[in-house]
């Protein structure tokens, strides 16, 4: 797995996460114990604020997370980041899930618990509120539209997979 360095900027990877040997780790990147970062994502902590992803945490295929030079990226526990999301500058709070294809900007706030739906765009400093999705392009806010029960079901799907891939991946060509 591409693991980098960038002058004295240096991941700091959990002994129990999982990085795909196709992901790319650049920088200031802090990933959590027993997080996974899947094919094709890309965590680019290039900028002294970095990156920071919490414990149990799913960063699914072909995510790309930034920083800016103001604010890190962050991401909580028990997040579950779905397939081509793009997180950059923002902060994602524990128990949360960003669906497939979405967008979080600089600023915005993923408060504990809230959806972010497929393909949504969530604007530089947009508040998504605890227990609440967001959805469309700009996103709206849906209260209280998020049962917390299936968030925490698919971080733990995350986390079997990440027992498995651990134990069973292997390269045949």
């Amino acid at each position: 797995m591409p693991i980098y360095a960038l002058g004295d900027l240096e991941p700091d990877i959990h002994p129990e996460a999982f990085v795909h040997p196709e992901a790319v780790v650049i920088g200031r990147v802090r990933i959590g114990e027993r997080s996974t970062i899947w094919p094709q994502a890309v965590l680019r902590g290039d900028i002294e604020a970095g990156i920071h992803i919490g414990a149990r945490t799913s960063i699914q295929d072909g995510s790309v997370v930034h920083t800016t030079p103001a604010q890190a990226t962050t991401v909580g526990d028990d997040c579950v980041i779905g397939h081509l999301v793009h997180l950059e500058g923002c902060i994602i709070e524990d128990g949360s899930l960003v669906g497939s294809g979405s967008i979080v900007l600089h600023h915005a706030r993923v408060e504990t618990g809230a959806l972010v739906a497929a393909a949504a765009l969530v604007p530089n400093h947009m508040v998504v509120p605890a227990g609440s999705m967001a959805l469309g392009v700009p996103a709206r806010i849906k209260p209280d539209a998020v049962n917390p029960e299936m968030i925490a079901n698919a971080a733990a799907a995350y986390l079997r997979y990440c027992e498995r891939y651990r134990k069973d991946l292997r390269r045949l060509d």
